[in-house]
């Protein structure tokens, strides 16, 4: 199937309230401008470098989302124009997005990242690191940034009670935490979710999905 009828399937199997991130990872621009002109405008990428060259060639309605784990040193680089940041896992780098929104005159969203897997190489904060991050009293005085969310990664594996299970774990988090009355925390978006596993997560309360080689096919 084409870009497009892969866009169309996905989005017709996924709840109104899901949102489809597209997956941009090496994919080169004319493959994106195939799944642009479809209407769908919400990429995800995984690297500074790829996301700031892809945002220099392509329109500027498009919603950038970064996905990848981000070093505090590269932040400057896309707080001009990113829309999500979903990869973060320090108040270390919440106080540099924070920082660097400020001088773009910017309040950036960001969600969490959740260590949900058996994997040594995937990031994120454990549930104990996260409470204690959204009850920070030094996360309460940043300005310019909003958590508007929490994400994790389930394990690569085939055993889908297990992935299950994992969703499950962090959509429990998720909502002992989502009515937090401090302004610059509002949890709304629970991304789980990518193309091996996003029905699984939409099952276990995922609303946002990251989606790219079911869309582009598996890359060489």
């Amino acid at each position: 199937m084409s870009i497009s009828e892969n866009i169309i399937k996905i989005k017709s199997s996924i709840p109104s309230n899901v949102t489809l991130v597209v997956v941009t990872k090496t994919q080169p621009i004319e493959k994106l401008m195939d799944v642009y002109e479809t209407g769908h405008h919400i990429f995800g990428e995984n690297k500074v470098q790829e996301m700031l060259d892809k945002y220099g060639q392509l329109p500027k309605d498009i919603e950038w989302h970064l996905i990848g784990h981000l070093q505090s040193n590269k932040v400057k680089f896309i707080a001009p124009f990113v829309t999500l940041i979903h990869s973060v896992d320090s108040l270390k780098l919440l106080q540099e997005i924070d920082k660097q929104a400020k001088k773009n005159n910017r309040v950036i969203n960001c969600l969490l990242q959740i260590y949900i897997a058996k994997e040594e190489t995937k990031f994120g904060l454990d549930f104990t690191e996260a409470k204690n991050l959204l009850r920070s009293d030094t996360l309460k005085q940043l300005k310019n940034i909003k958590i508007t969310g929490l994400m994790g990664m389930a394990t690569n594996t085939d055993n889908q009670e297990q992935i299950a299970g994992e969703f499950q774990s962090l959509k429990q988090f998720f909502d002992l935490h989502k009515h937090s009355e401090t302004p610059n925390i509002k949890l709304e978006t629970l991304s789980m979710g990518m193309s091996s596993d996003y029905l699984i997560s939409i099952k276990n309360g995922s609303t946002l999905i990251r989606v790219g080689s079911s869309i582009f096919g598996n890359r060489t």
